[in-house]
């Protein structure tokens, strides 16, 4: 797949582009149908599948509270979920209020004709576009028999499948539901993580932990608890070392230590490696419990090994 950031000067002349605009946040199963639309539709006819997105989100411009927007993915992590998809060029649009504020009939003349010289627009039945959100799937079409290209529609079904999985993936991840969360997805949630100083507690009792720093505010980090996890760990050119390891993580404040900072941390299993400062890659496959406060440290090393028993099991299964 290859990856634009540019209008001016970035682009190739596409092959009968056919091309699809949407966030596709989670890339998850919703989405995948789209894609494989996308991609029987380019098949037909010897073209070119073209996602368009855009960067910041366009809520992040025009949305008077943008600080509420949690994402399943950033932007490096769509690139990779989409890159595994299959599709031929990603364009990321740089969002900003000029473009927010361009018409609907320069957003088709000036964007997506001029720049794309589209064959084939597959959009939702109620896509909007251009300033007010005046743009829409019948002026589209109307252009296209101008302009010499088709529109064809995302089914009001799919689309209602797509919000309502969205939606369902966040309130599971917030709320422990993992295999929900997983199910809706089509594969595990991950996140990156750069591996810090803590407090090196966890060595006393038995169960080292690499503490995570998540440098993406917007990227939405699942409930409290204990889970279930595989890590991979990302060398200098961060590419993914192999295998991956296995291991638990813990999310929350830790009552029985201190209960003031929300931290992330992650045992790994048969691991004893100075990995300071390198960059993890988290997948969630299970989750085991709730976050407790127990009766002092031998009481959570009694726990952590019942919980180290379930992971291994869960892990193995998987």
């Amino acid at each position: 797949m290859k990856v634009h950031r540019e209008l001016v000067g970035s682009l190739p002349d596409f092959r009968n582009a056919v091309i699809t605009i949407g966030t596709f946040d989670g890339v998850h199963m919703g989405h995948q149908k789209i894609i494989a639309q996308l991609k029987e539709e380019a098949a037909i006819i010897n073209g070119e599948t073209v996602i368009i997105t855009f960067h910041p989100h366009p809520r992040k411009i025009v949305s008077s509270v943008p600080g509420d927007i949690k994402y399943l993915h950033t932007l490096s992590e769509k690139i990779l979920l989409l890159q595994q998809a299959g599709i031929d060029h990603l364009v990321i649009i740089p969002f900003d209020h000029d473009f927010s504020n361009q018409s609907a009939e320069s957003y088709i003349n000036d964007f997506l004709y001029k720049y794309f010289n589209p064959k084939i627009i597959i959009i939702g039945y109620d896509h909007r576009f251009g300033k007010g959100r005046v743009g829409n799937f019948s002026l589209l079409a109307e252009k296209g028999r101008a302009l010499g290209f088709k529109v064809k529609e995302i089914s009001e079904e799919l689309l209602n499948e797509i919000v309502i999985s969205s939606t369902k993936i966040r309130e599971s991840l917030l709320t422990n539901q993992i295999k929900q969360a997983n199910d809706c997805l089509g594969y595990a949630y991950f996140f990156d993580g750069k591996v810090i100083e803590g407090n090196k507690l966890g060595r006393t009792i038995g169960f080292p932990t690499a503490n995570l720093h998540i440098s993406n505010e917007d990227k939405l980090i699942p409930g409290n608890g204990v889970y279930a996890v595989e890590i991979q760990v990302k060398n200098s050119d961060n590419v993914h070392q192999s295998p991956p390891l296995k291991g638990m993580m813990n999310i929350g404040v830790r009552p029985t230590i201190d209960g003031k900072k929300r931290v992330i941390e992650v045992h790994i299993f048969n691991f004893n490696q100075d990995i300071y400062g390198q960059i993890l890659t988290i997948s969630i496959q299970h989750f085991l419990r709730g976050e407790v406060k127990f009766n002092g440290l031998d009481e959570l090393k009694n726990q952590l090994k019942i919980d180290k028993e379930q992971a291994q099991l869960l892990l193995a299964c998987s």
